[in-house]
C-alpha cells in the first residue's frame, strides 16, 4: 500500500516537472523572439498599445453585458408586431379600398371627357 501512494507522489511529482519545464521553455522562447525579432521595437510597444485600447475593451464589454436585454426587448416587439399583424391587413384592404374608388372615379371623369369631345377653345383672335 505504501508503495501505492508513493507511486502516487511520484507522478505528481513528474507532472509539476514537467509543467515547470514547459514554462521555463516557454519563457526562454519569448525572450529569444523578443531579442532576435526585427520587430523588437513593435513587440515592445504592445503592452502600451493595449493600454491604450482598454476603453475600448470596457465598453464592448458592456455591450456584450446588455445584449441579453436588447435582444430580449426587440424579440418583444417583433412579437408584438405579429400581433397586430390582423390589424395591418385590415389597414392595407382600406387603403386597397380608397385606391379603387379614386381610380374608378378618374376613369369615370376620362369617359366622360372622351365621349363629349375635346375641350372647346375660344376661337377668338384679339
Amino acid at each position: 500500500m505504501a508503495s501505492s501512494s508513493g507511486g502516487g507522489g511520484s507522478s505528481k511529482s513528474t507532472v509539476a516537472d514537467q509543467i515547470s519545464q514547459s514554462v521555463q521553455s516557454t519563457s526562454n522562447l519569448l525572450h529569444l523572439m523578443l531579442e532576435t525579432s526585427p520587430s523588437h521595437s513593435l513587440l515592445s510597444k504592445l503592452p502600451k498599445k493595449l493600454l491604450s485600447k482598454t476603453s475600448t475593451i470596457k465598453n464592448t464589454e458592456l455591450v456584450l453585458e446588455q445584449m441579453p436585454q436588447v435582444i430580449s426587448a426587440l424579440d418583444a416587439h417583433v412579437e408584438s408586431g405579429l400581433q397586430s399583424l390582423p390589424h395591418l391587413d385590415t389597414v392595407v384592404q382600406l387603403l386597397s379600398n380608397m385606391q379603387n374608388c379614386q381610380l374608378k372615379s378618374l376613369s369615370k371623369i376620362q369617359l366622360i371627357q372622351q365621349e363629349s369631345g375635346p375641350p372647346q377653345q375660344d376661337s377668338k383672335v384679339g
